[in-house]
């Protein structure tokens, strides 16, 4: 039995993603294909599954990587992987220390301020010339730039946690 699933998540809250989708594998609904905003789930055995996102382009050596650790590969949506373990062999992590977690925020925040200043200047742009479409662009670089924040208030916690522990 399979269950299709159409979601929004923002890229900042991929940790949001991650906690839904551990609530439904805890439920029973296993992840098996990933789309855009797309969640194809397969019934199983509550709990016996965690499923783990990491944004990383594609590298089949990392995947090559993660599949030798347990976890299989499920897909992929742009710059985002999509990884399962099964509960049995214990806990399932991608990240070992703050440092990497911190590695990762700046892959995407990186990521948000390339977008977010592509669509500024679209946006600047075409809002002094004819067209008044660029609205459009400078509303979606506020939500970026936003966005950004949030993420770079998660990399100045990680920081700090890490002082704390040094």
């Amino acid at each position: 039995m399979t269950k299709t699933v159409w979601k929004w998540f923002f890229v900042w809250d991929f940790e949001k993603e991650e906690e839904w989708l551990n609530e439904m594998a805890e439920q029973g609904w296993i992840l098996s294909s990933v789309g855009w905003c797309r969640y194809v789930f397969t019934k199983g055995e509550p709990g016996a599954y965690t499923i783990r996102l990491e944004m990383r382009g594609y590298d089949q050596e990392y995947i090559s990587f993660m599949e030798e650790t347990g976890a299989e590969y499920i897909g992929r949506v742009l710059q985002w992987l999509y990884f399962r373990k099964p509960a049995s062999e214990g806990s399932f992590d991608l990240y070992s220390d703050i440092d990497s977690r911190i590695a990762h925020l700046r892959r995407i925040a990186v990521m948000l301020k390339m977008i977010g200043a592509a669509n500024l200047m679209i946006g600047i742009v075409n809002t002094l010339g004819v067209s008044r479409a660029g609205v459009i662009n400078l509303l979606c670089a506020a939500l970026l730039m936003y966005g950004l924040g949030r993420i770079d208030g998660k990399i100045e916690s990680l920081q700090k946690d890490r002082l704390l522990r040094e």
